[in-house]
């Protein structure tokens, strides 16, 4: 059976048409049920398409030749985002022209854009950006928000709990995700006044939500393991990301400095390249390619600016997972679980001052 079509920003990216094309081919090749939208300059697509006769077959094109630019402020796309790629595809979604839109270019501008068009679900405030980070456990940890709302109050913590665990639930295929909030410590008296009063609500409504929630962690145990869904604002989350991330860059070099040290060094090398070619896969983000706005009436996925075809090929495999597993409409169920008025009460300092 065929998925909805994924309409794709071949234009955003670094790359631009060439790679975003290309990584749409492989998720093809892997996955015959795909069908694709593929939006911008009908030119430029249909030459990269005749290297990929399998793809040109499950795909259509939409002619646009506006493109969102790396440097635009979201307030400047949102004022021309009709006659772009990433306006014209997150559009496609919002007509049922397709099931989701995929897109390599400015984050800022296509949170901009897919907010204004799509709009929030009811009973969620702000959308969250989420992503999947490797770790040392059988599962991945989906981590949110990673830079849409750099303030948040307690309500849209515990909104993105929410969102979180049903991600989670689709990606790892938990039952009960552990979701915690990230805190500089696990002690119930530290914090903001916001996160110690998002856990007091998601202590009271978790047995409703399928999801084992047990307060905070920290930043140090993020991709331990021990935690499916690692919850915080988006100002917190985007540094914790790219400190992951930096970290992870700087073992690498730091492991390819010392094994071209010596001719001892490159024989280690040698010996022990089978785990240095793991730790390589583990740690490349084109693996963990895709990360999702959550929480909006219709699937917008984020792909890496600099990812290879591969790390698209991933982009495109998340957003085929979130349809086929209806995630959209399985945070829906939980929000009315709760009947919506657990998300939205003021928060608890103030309702008992």
């Amino acid at each position: 059976m065929s998925l909805p079509r994924i309409a794709i920003d071949a234009m955003g990216g670094d790359e631009g048409v060439r790679v975003m094309i290309d990584g749409a081919a492989l998720a093809r090749r892997r996955h015959d049920r795909f069908k694709f939208l593929l939006v911008g300059d009908e030119t430029r697509i249909k030459s990269a398409l005749e290297s990929h006769p399998n793809l040109r077959a499950s795909s259509e094109i939409l002619h646009t030749e506006g493109v969102i630019s790396g440097e635009e402020k979201p307030s400047q796309a949102l004022r021309r985002a009709k006659g772009t790629s990433m306006g014209k595809a997150i559009e496609a979604v919002k007509l049922g022209h397709a099931g989701a839109a995929v897109s390599a270019g400015n984050t800022g501008a296509l949170m901009a854009i897919a907010k204004l068009s799509l709009r929030t679900m009811p009973g969620i405030d702000r959308p969250a950006l989420a992503a999947l980070l490797p770790t040392l456990g059988d599962n991945d940890v989906v981590m949110l928000d990673l830079g849409a709302n750099t303030e948040c109050d307690s309500r849209n913590l515990v909104q993105f709990a929410v969102m979180g665990a049903a991600y989670a639930r689709v990606a790892t295929g938990r039952e009960q995700p552990r979701v915690r909030l990230l805190n500089i410590g696990s002690e119930e008296i530290k914090g903001t006044d916001e996160v110690r009063d998002a856990v007091a609500i998601l202590r009271g409504a978790a047995s409703d939500l399928s999801m084992s929630f047990d307060g905070f962690t920290e930043a140090d145990k993020i991709c331990r393991g021990e935690v499916d869904v690692v919850v915080t604002d988006g100002f917190s989350g985007n540094v914790a990301l790219k400190a992951v991330e930096g970290t992870a860059r700087f073992v690498a070099d730091l492991l390819k400095r010392g094994f071209s040290s010596s001719l001892r060094s490159k024989i280690g090398f040698l010996i022990s390249r089978p785990a240095t070619e793991l730790l390589k896969h583990h740690l490349d983000p084109n693996n963990h390619n895709g990360a999702v706005f959550l929480g909006l009436n219709g699937i917008v996925v984020k792909s890496h600016g600099s990812a290879n075809a591969a790390g698209v090929a991933n982009a495109v495999a998340v957003t085929a997972r979130l349809l086929e597993e209806n995630v959209t409409e399985r945070i829906t169920a939980d929000l009315a679980r709760l009947g919506g008025s657990t998300l939205r009460m003021p928060r608890v300092q103030e309702e008992s001052a």
